[in-house]
């Protein structure tokens, strides 16, 4: 039953995470710069978690020996969420997220070659089939909008990810409370990002009461609940399969990138799409979401559940 609720835990945080976009991409398009736009996430999200703390009569004592392992923690989750905001700057958030979902690839290399994961053919395979997708990403779409640049951007988001999921399984820091784990994450990373915001520019102040709305609503679903949900399924299944079940975010981006935002869905972005079909309609989407699935379906076969399930 728990590494069941850790599945379900699994889905939720991705389902969440995919729907950064809902609510960055209104913002950025009333001018607010995207490190502005993370602070105020993060701000949110500590304010939030810190009343629920208050909430459940729960201690805020941490031991100081944590103190750097969550700071590093911050950095990494930082680094991630900073190039991807950025890259939506150079291609289209479906695009992007998708992108970002290299993340269990990184995350299965980094615990098989640092942590001794065992290796099989299926995982060489599906990091081959994933590496595939990135080559067709890379070659961009009829636009010419997807450039290289972007493309590193949004993986080095993908390896400060997989570095988050590798830390918070490794470290026993991992071991505190999700709840309270996730409020030290996002304070320290309110600090950091209000030192870099002051030593580089200058913070915007929240536009109008939509635009806040937004912010509060970034930093309650992709954030709050997505790291609650996230923190709990790695400690129930470990990071690597964590990762694996990723597969909802980028479907989720896609969704919300077409349907919300009018981006288009073209043949690079995904196989399947019927050139003769508009790539906004809802069978490119189907054909998309299905050609996603397969592929974390794949990932799920290189992963030691999976293979344990096999041999029973």
């Amino acid at each position: 039953m728990n590494k069941f609720n850790g599945f379900l835990y699994g889905l939720l945080s991705s389902a969440s995470f995919g729907l950064i976009p809902m609510f960055t991409i209104p913002a950025m398009m009333q001018g607010m710069q995207f490190d502005s736009i993370l602070l105020y996430r993060f701000l949110f999200a500590t304010l939030a978690l810190g009343g629920i703390l208050l909430l459940n009569g729960e201690s805020f004592r941490i031991n100081r020996s944590a103190i750097p392992s969550l700071i590093l923690l911050a950095l990494l989750y930082l680094m991630s969420a900073v190039f991807l905001f950025w890259g939506y700057k150079f291609m289209a958030s479906g695009v992007a997220t998708t992108l970002h979902f290299m993340y269990p690839v990184m995350t299965t290399l980094i615990m098989m070659i640092f942590f001794h994961e065992r290796k099989s053919i299926w995982r060489f395979l599906a990091i081959a089939l994933a590496i595939t997708g990135v080559f067709f990403l890379s070659r961009g779409d009829d636009s010419g909008s997807i450039t290289l640049i972007g493309i590193i951007i949004v993986l080095l988001s993908a390896l400060g990810y997989a570095l988050y999921l590798v830390t918070v399984s490794q470290l026993k820091v991992g071991q505190m409370k999700g709840l309270l784990l996730t409020f030290y994450v996002f304070l320290f990373g309110s600090l950091l990002l209000f030192i870099g915001i002051n030593v580089s520019g200058t913070l915007q102040m929240i536009p109008d009461l939509r635009t806040g709305g937004n912010l509060i609503m970034l930093a309650i679903i992709p954030t709050v609940i997505s790291n609650l949900a996230l923190v709990r399924a790695v400690k129930s299944i470990g990071s690597t399969l964590t990762s694996v079940l990723g597969a909802m975010e980028p479907v989720t981006a896609v969704s919300v990138g077409i349907f919300m935002f009018g981006e288009p869905f073209t043949s690079n972005i995904g196989t399947g799409y019927n050139h003769g079909c508009n790539g906004n309609h809802p069978k490119a989407l189907i054909r998309r979401s299905g050609h996603l699935i397969f592929n974390s379906l794949t990932r799920l076969a290189a992963s030691p559940y999976f293979s344990i399930t096999k041999s029973m």
